[in-house]
C-alpha cells in the first residue's frame, strides 16, 4: 500500500514531521496522478493501488494544516482543504462506478427479479410478459454459463424459483471479475434488461379501478336492458343484491373508494346478510365501524361474537346500542353474560337494547335480570317496556308470568307486553 508523504519522511529519520510539509500543491499533484492511475487502470488490483492513494492522500489533508489564503476584497476565495476534498470525493465515485461488474451484481438482481415475479398480482396478460421475460433471462443465462436452467413448472412460482437457482449457480460459478469480465457483463445487461421488462409487464396495479373491475367481470351483468342508475358500480350492485350475488358486492367494496359506493354495498349486505361477507366485515368491526356491525347481526355468524362482547361496555352509546343489537340477532348464548351486564348501564337506551337482545337471545338465564328490571318502577318507561317484551320472547312459563304481572301497569307499552304475555299464558 502507498505511504503518505509524512509517513514517508518519518522513516527516512525526522523525528517530527509538520503537518505543513503537505501542501495543497503538492496534495494536487497526488490526486493528479490518481486521476492519471484510475484512467490506466485495467485491473481490480489496479483500482485497489489507486484507492489507497487517495486514502493516503485524505490522510494527509486531515493531518495538514494548511494555510486559508488572505481574503481579496475583489474576488472571492476558496479554502484549499475544501477544494481538495471535494476532488477526493468525486474522485472516489469516479473509482466505485470504474469497479466491477461483479457475479454478485447480477444475483442481487435476479433475487429482485424472483421477489418481483412472484409478489406482483399480475393482470393475465402481465403473468404471461412476466413468465416470457424470464424465458428470455434463461436463454441468455444457459448461453454466457454454459449451463442448463428450466422452471420446474409453468406458473409464477416456478419461474421465481428458477431465477434463484441462477443466482445461486453464479455464486458457485466464483466468476473472477477481471477474468471473466465479459460474462458478468453480458449476464448483468441481461439481468437488467428482465428487471426492465418486469417492470413493464401488466400488474393489477398499473390499471385504473374501473379497468381492474371490467377484466373480474364486475359489469358483465349490466346490459342495455337493465341499466337504470348511475354511476354504473350502483346499478352492478342493485343488479347483484336482487341476484342474491353477494360476491360481486364484496368485489366492488374492495375497489371502490367513494363513501356514496361504500354505503351502498354495505346496505345491499345489511339486507342480503350473506355468509361470504363474514371475514370482511368483521374487519372493519374490529375498527368499531357500525355500519359492518350491523352486518353481522343480519349474517348471525357466532364468529363475530368474540368481537362483539368487547365493544358492549364501551362507554359509546351508540356502539353499544349497535352491537347489542347485532348480538341479539346472532343468538349466541355465549353473549348472554355480556348482554346482562349492560342492564345495568348509564345510558337508558343501552339498557333497553340490552333487555331486547336478552329476549332475542332466548337464554332463560335471562329471566331474573329481566324480572328485576320489569319490577323496578324508578326504571325509564322505555327499559321496562323492553324488559317485559323481551319476558315475552323467551317465552316460557315462568317468563310469561314475570311479563303478566304487570297486565294493569301505569305505561301502557308495559301494559300491552303483559296483556300479550297473559294471553299467551290462557292459551
Amino acid at each position: 500500500m502507498a505511504r503518505s508523504a509524512v509517513e514517508a519522511a518519518a522513516e527516512e529519520g525526522d523525528e517530527e514531521v509538520p503537518a505543513t510539509a503537505v501542501t495543497a500543491e503538492s496534495l494536487g499533484d497526488r490526486l493528479d496522478e490518481a486521476t492519471e492511475a484510475l484512467e490506466d487502470a485495467e485491473t481490480e488490483a489496479d483500482l485497489d493501488e489507486v484507492e489507497a492513494t487517495i486514502d493516503d492522500v485524505e490522510t494527509d489533508l486531515e493531518d495538514a494544516d494548511l494555510e486559508a489564503p488572505e481574503d481579496d476584497e475583489d474576488e472571492e476565495t476558496e479554502d484549499p482543504a475544501e477544494a481538495l476534498q471535494e476532488r477526493i470525493d468525486d474522485l472516489r465515485g469516479d473509482l466505485e462506478d470504474a469497479r466491477g461488474p461483479y457475479a454478485e451484481d447480477v444475483a442481487s438482481t435476479l433475487e429482485d427479479a424472483a421477489a418481483t415475479v412472484r409478489d406482483t398480482r399480475w393482470t393475465e396478460d402481465g403473468e404471461a410478459e412476466a413468465i416470457a421475460a424470464v424465458s428470455a433471462f434463461l436463454d441468455s443465462a444457459e448461453a454466457d454459463l454454459d449451463d442448463s436452467f428450466a422452471p420446474d413448472g409453468n406458473g409464477l412460482e416456478p419461474h421465481a424459483e428458477v431465477l434463484e437457482t441462477v443466482a445461486g449457480a453464479l455464486e458457485d460459478a466464483d466468476l473472477d471479475p477481471d477474468a471473466d469480465e465479459e460474462t458478468i457483463a453480458a449476464l448483468l445487461g441481461a439481468a437488467e434488461t428482465l428487471d426492465e421488462e418486469l417492470d413493464a409487464s401488466e400488474a393489477w396495479a398499473d390499471l385504473t379501478v374501473v379497468e381492474q373491475l371490467r377484466a373480474q367481470g364486475f359489469y358483465d351483468r349490466v346490459t342495455g336492458d337493465n341499466r337504470k342508475d348511475f354511476p354504473p358500480e350502483l346499478n352492478v350492485v342493485r343488479i347483484a343484491e336482487a341476484e342474491h350475488d353477494p360476491e360481486r358486492i364484496l368485489l366492488g367494496l374492495e375497489y371502490f373508494e367513494s363513501d356514496f359506493m361504500v354505503d351502498n354495498c354495505i346496505d345491499a349486505l345489511r339486507r342480503l346478510g350473506p355468509e361470504e361477507a363474514v371475514e370482511l366485515m368483521l374487519e372493519a368491526a374490529q375498527k368499531r365501524s357500525r355500519p359492518e356491525i350491523e352486518v353481522l347481526g343480519k349474517i348471525g355468524d357466532e364468529r363475530a361474537v368474540d368481537t362483539l362482547v368487547e365493544f358492549v361496555d364501551s362507554d359509546n352509546p351508540p356502539l353499544q346500542r349497535v352491537t347489542l343489537r347485532a348480538l341479539g340477532e346472532i343468538g349466541s348464548h355465549e353473549a348472554t353474560q355480556a348482554v346482562a351486564d349492560a342492564l345495568t348501564d348509564d345510558a337508558p337506551g343501552v339498557r333497553s337494547q340490552a333487555a331486547r337482545a336478552l329476549g332475542l337471545l332466548g337464554d332463560t338465564r335471562a329471566i331474573d335480570p329481566l324480572t328485576d328490571v320489569l319490577d323496578d318502577d324508578a326504571a325509564p318507561t322505555e327499559v321496562r317496556a323492553s324488559a317485559a317484551w323481551a319476558l315475552v320472547q323467551i317465552g316460557t312459563e315462568r317468563a310469561l308470568e314475570a311479563a303478566a304481572a304487570h297486565d294493569e301497569d301505569r305505561a301502557y307499552t308495559v301494559q300491552a307486553e303483559a296483556e300479550k304475555a297473559s294471553d299467551a299464558t290462557a292459551a
